[in-house]
């Protein structure tokens, strides 16, 4: 148990966030004492993407009612048995029941931020695209304050203005997030072997006529917010247990942190995909616990 909770804020839409980065860090850093506060655009309490925590629907026989209860590739691609246990005993906590509107936020109020991610455009876009809550998340990076971001909400973090120089929250930081590799992968297996009446359940934005593949996907927006494409970082070749950690066919646990991949850059944090949500949620509890050394990415 930490000696010294903090009270941390996670910012949520209404609708279609990833159960894995919300419930699984919920439970990490409230299991060391912390105090977990949530909000979403209106206040209303949130619900996660419900085919990420079933898998019905992601088969290529899935829009079929009689059928989409048979999961094969769904079984493989929705949450792990852990996320959802977890995410079981969250919709159950009063905080998460009673989420304040992003309106209402205040930095002053919360010792750090956490990001998450989710990739359904349905909801998601009330999230990404929320000036309240850019202004917000780019004031929190001004004050110096631990903050986390994981997935999509790294892009939450590069649309953020620092109100200080006018310039994205993450201009001059290193920072990784969904990389292309895995983004392309994933939407991919919908058009070909999942939900092919909607390929694009794994891409939040489409490219437009003329753009090239890619240029609306996470790492490449997030790329275009750095002060240089180099602050993106993925794993080095070579690097140990590189296939665990780029095949997108492992995810981490608490017990295992091989497949998982976090860059810490002085007081931020970040992290790829759900695969990566235990060691990040635990790096991120130990910042704010001022027990790991403000550093550079490792």
């Amino acid at each position: 148990m930490n000696p010294t909770p903090k009270t941390v804020l996670i910012p949520l839409p209404n609708l279609d966030f990833d159960p894995s980065e919300v419930a699984v860090s919920w439970r990490i850093l409230t299991s060391r004492g912390h105090h977990v506060v949530f909000a979403t655009p209106d206040g209303k309490a949130a619900s996660a993407d419900p085919l990420m925590l079933s898998g019905e629907g992601l088969d290529a026989w899935g829009w079929i009612p009689l059928l989409r209860k048979i999961r094969l590739l769904g079984l493989a691609l929705r949450a792990n048995a852990a996320a959802r246990a977890d995410y079981a005993a969250l919709a159950d906590d009063g905080a998460f029941q009673a989420p304040l509107p992003y309106a209402a936020l205040q930095v002053a109020d919360y010792d750090g931020l956490l990001l998450p991610g989710g990739h359904r455009a349905r909801g998601m876009l009330a999230y990404l695209e929320s000036q309240p809550l850019q202004d917000f998340t780019g004031a929190f990076f001004d004050s110096g304050k631990p903050v986390a971001a994981i997935c999509h909400g790294v892009v939450l973090a590069a649309r953020s203005r620092s109100p200080r120089s006018g310039k994205s929250a993450l201009h001059g930081r290193k920072t990784t997030a969904l990389t292309w590799q895995l983004e392309h992968s994933a939407w991919t297996l919908m058009k070909f072997c999942g939900r092919f009446w909607d390929p694009a359940y794994y891409r939040t934005y489409g490219e437009q006529e003329g753009e090239a593949a890619g240029y609306r996907g996470v790492q490449a927006e997030v790329t275009r917010a750095l002060a240089q494409p180099g602050d993106f970082v993925d794993i080095a070749a070579g690097a140990p247990d590189h296939f665990r950690k780029s095949s997108g066919l492992f995810r981490d646990s608490a017990g295992d942190s091989r497949p998982a991949f976090v860059v810490q850059d002085d007081n931020y944090v970040s992290a790829r995909w759900p695969g990566d949500v235990h060691h990040f949620a635990a790096t991120f509890s130990l910042l704010l616990e001022d027990r790991l050394p403000r550093q550079q990415p490792r």
